[in-house]
């Protein structure tokens, strides 16, 4: 078992999460530059938060260019897990891997709290150590996380178990409450909370540690 964490200029999550993952459950660890295109060896990618080219344009839209996001977008096809956390879940739904937009915040305040979430599994497998209807509680950081929709492909998500994560008291105005989603096939993830600052008990909670244990499973 082998996770790599892309790494863009802008990134600044890329070392809690190798920390979460190779420092806190021992699974091997490797950073994958931005202009790289090997993804050999790996089970997993985590695309992880922070501010990628400096989020010019908008949250991600220019890191979707990014060489090794072809690679990974390969990856996915081929049945590979993908997680994207803050940044990252920004970064798949500009590259089309995940439905939806992630906009300013709805009060246009940056957000930085622990808050608690509703889990609803389904077939993702990034969940499988979670019960529906679980209360976990990780911490957010962002300023655009309000993720958008139109009211019928909401729907749709809902219907075919694509919502996996709620916000219990809304942060930030998402439509739904949607915190994260999940594709159809379960193989790709994107949340805006982040697992990877709940698995370390010397920080704190230790709820995100099932979501990045799963991967061992």
């Amino acid at each position: 078992m082998t996770i790599g964490v892309v790494v863009f200029p802008g990134s600044n999550c890329d070392r809690d999460v190798r920390w979460a993952t190779e420092g806190c459950l021992e699974v091997p660890t490797r950073f994958l530059w931005h202009e790289e295109r090997d993804l050999s060896g790996l089970d997993a990618v985590i695309i992880p938060g922070g501010f990628s080219y400096g989020d010019y344009l908008r949250c991600g839209a220019i890191a979707r260019f990014a060489p090794i996001l072809q690679e990974v977008a390969a990856f996915v096809e081929r049945g590979g897990r993908v997680l994207g956390i803050c940044n990252g879940f920004q970064v798949l739904t500009e590259m089309g891997l995940l439905p939806g937009a992630l906009t300013r915040n709805e009060k246009l305040h940056f957000v930085c709290e622990d808050t608690p979430l509703q889990v609803s599994p389904g077939r993702c497998q990034w969940l499988k150590g979670y019960a529906d209807g679980e209360t976990i509680h990780l911490p957010i950081a962002h300023g655009e996380g309000r993720y958008q929709v139109d009211p019928g492909q909401l729907q749709q998500l809902e219907d075919s178990g694509c919502v996996v994560f709620r916000y219990q008291a809304n942060p930030n105005g998402s439509v739904g409450a949607v915190a994260g989603l999940t594709n159809p096939a379960g193989t790709v993830l994107g949340l805006m909370p982040h697992p990877e600052r709940a698995c370390d008990p010397a920080t704190g909670g230790i709820d995100g540690r099932r979501l990045l244990a799963s991967l061992l499973g």
